[in-house]
């Protein structure tokens, strides 16, 4: 198996799995607008065991995690959001699931200095609950009363991510004052005085709308995304 990152290619059958296996479906869009807004983040699980027949044989796609940043946060932090997890029946129960969550996770923190992530799960699916909160370790927060289409209340989940931030860099903090290019290098571009200094370090980048894609997005009204 491999897990790798979401690909514009991959939609048509990564929206597939979804057709297959949920009852919360999506338009090719909304997919395409996860993958340029935030591409770190959503994941597939190919079968590379199959045999490829032509250089134009698609992957076989067996699962998928579809995650995205919240772009306008309710509570002001920057956090995450799983939109939708699958993986195909006649490939569960090898941690696939777990293996794409703890990547995106891992994005959102390391990407985009998330404090936490966020998801919804339905009351009914032990099998997903079972996986958020004793393998993954999501919390409940709350209940939404009928959050899904149709009337199902959902377990509004979260999970702490500051164990895996690093620090971030404010481009808007060192506007105007460009590193010195003909800093220290080799063995005294290691010291603590030097541009190397901050290596560890990563800059805030601008994500969804702000990359000019929101249009992309069909939104039907009342519906509700996982």
């Amino acid at each position: 198996m491999d897990i790798r990152i979401l690909r514009p290619s991959d939609i048509p059958h990564v929206q597939q799995a979804n057709l297959t296996n949920l009852p919360e479906n999506y338009f090719c869009k909304y997919y395409l607008y996860h993958a340029l807004s935030w591409p770190q983040l959503s994941y597939v699980a190919v079968d590379v065991s199959r045999p490829q027949k032509s250089p134009y044989d698609p992957p076989k796609i067996v699962g998928y995690v579809l995650a995205k940043m919240e772009e306008e946060p309710t509570d002001g932090v920057q956090h995450g959001h799983i939109t939708s997890l699958s993986v195909m029946r006649t490939h569960r129960r090898l941690g696939l699931a777990e293996k794409m969550m703890r990547q995106s996770q891992r994005a959102m923190a390391e990407t985009y200095d998330a404090q936490y992530v966020s998801l919804h799960v339905r009351v009914s699916n032990a099998a997903a609950l079972g996986l958020y909160r004793d393998t993954l370790g999501f919390n409940v927060e709350k209940i939404e009363a009928k959050y899904y289409a149709d009337g199902e209340d959902a377990y509004s989940m979260r999970m702490d991510l500051n164990n895996l931030r690093r620090p971030v860099l404010d481009d808007s903090a060192s506007e105007g004052e460009a590193e010195d290019e003909g800093g220290p290098v080799g063995s005294a571009g290691k010291k603590g005085d030097g541009p190397a200094a901050g290596k560890d370090k990563l800059r805030k980048v601008k994500v969804g709308r702000a990359l000019g894609v929101g249009n992309l997005v069909e939104r039907v009204e009342g519906s509700k995304a996982a």
